[in-house]
């Protein structure tokens, strides 16, 4: 059993996250900033606490019943994402057995066959440039960070990535997107969730970041 904390538990890969790994006999624990208003649809048995990954309190408070922070946040502007990372680090920085950060980050932050962020792509769409920008700076703030703290940064498919089916399987890989025949990148929340918590009990892509997809 691992002891685990969702940050965004109320969110769509969040709850996700937070299912697969009480189905799998996780001992979990559901970060929401409003508890009252989305508890209803966890799985009994989940313990939902008002939890903020961009206040170094509620970090500190929670850490230490944990061996893994999960970062699922959304739904902020642009300085969401780096602020949490930040967050994260100086909390977490010195802190005895401190727990693993699985940062769920941007597809968009991966690179195209040429080496280049496909968010720089000229034709990438403008209306969620700002968060990838947003993504793209926390990913580098792990990138950078020489305090200690063990963490791992996901990148779901930068278009392809919806609500649909657990099937158990997925690919891996690093900094470019895993593709089919077709050249299509193509990934579940649903798997994206398996994908996490595979991460969390195996540990295969420490200080990385790692991306899924069929």
């Amino acid at each position: 059993m691992v002891n685990i904390v969702v940050f965004g538990a109320a969110g769509t890969a969040g709850s996700r996250i937070v299912r697969e790994a009480f189905n799998r006999g996780h001992r979990v624990v559901a970060a929401v900033r409003r508890p009252e208003a989305d508890a209803s649809y966890l799985p009994a048995g989940v313990r939902v606490v008002t939890g903020d990954a961009t206040s170094e309190r509620s970090v500190r408070e929670l850490a230490p019943e944990a061996d893994a922070l999960v970062v699922a946040i959304g739904g902020g502007d642009r300085t969401l994402w780096p602020d949490a990372a930040r967050t994260l680090l100086a909390a977490l920085r010195g802190m005895p057995a401190a727990p693993r950060v699985i940062h769920i980050g941007g597809g968009a932050t991966l690179l195209n066959p040429a080496g280049g962020r496909l968010l720089d792509d000229p034709d990438f769409p403008d209306e969620y440039r700002d968060s990838a920008l947003g993504q793209a700076e926390a990913l580098d703030l792990y990138r950078s960070s020489a305090d200690g703290v063990t963490w791992t940064y996901v990148s779901p498919p930068p278009l392809e990535f919806h609500p649909g089916e657990r099937t158990g399987r997925y690919r891996t890989g690093t900094d470019q997107p895993v593709t089919d025949a077709q050249g299509r990148s193509v990934l579940s929340y649903e798997d994206l969730a398996v994908a996490v918590v595979d991460e969390i009990e195996n540990g295969r892509f420490r200080n990385m970041r790692f991306t899924a997809a069929y």
